[in-house]
């Protein structure tokens, strides 16, 4: 069965840091590219990172995360992360992942909640 399984969300202070885990099963990981998505209240889902396939030559980040965020990925553990430092109120949101190839149905985690809040 394929599914992706978010962890790592939760309540944090600002200025701290948090590591979203995104664990794929059911296909095959190392062939996709990786997407770490957020939806904020009231807001458009926002691309927040991606990592090539298959193994990271390519990542990009939103301009609202450079410098704090760090995607990676284990292939070994079928695993994509994302490391959040600094974090911001703004970066309130849903967090959710996503797995993508040429050809290929796109699968949807279904996400984590992270709260940024004093």
């Amino acid at each position: 069965q394929v599914q992706l399984v978010e962890s790592g969300g939760g309540l944090v202070q600002p200025g701290g840091s948090l590591r979203l885990s995104c664990e794929a099963f059911g296909f095959t990981f190392r062939d996709r590219v990786m997407r770490w998505y957020r939806r904020a209240p009231g807001k458009e889902r926002e691309l927040v990172a991606f990592i090539t396939a298959p193994h990271g030559s390519t990542i990009n980040y939103a301009d609202s995360v450079k410098g704090r965020f760090t995607i990676s990925r284990d292939n070994a553990k079928n695993t994509v992360y994302l490391q959040m430092n600094n974090l911001k109120p703004e970066d309130t949101a849903v967090y959710y992942c996503s797995a993508a190839q040429i050809g290929r149905p796109v699968y949807w985690g279904q996400g984590t909640q992270v709260t940024v809040s004093s």
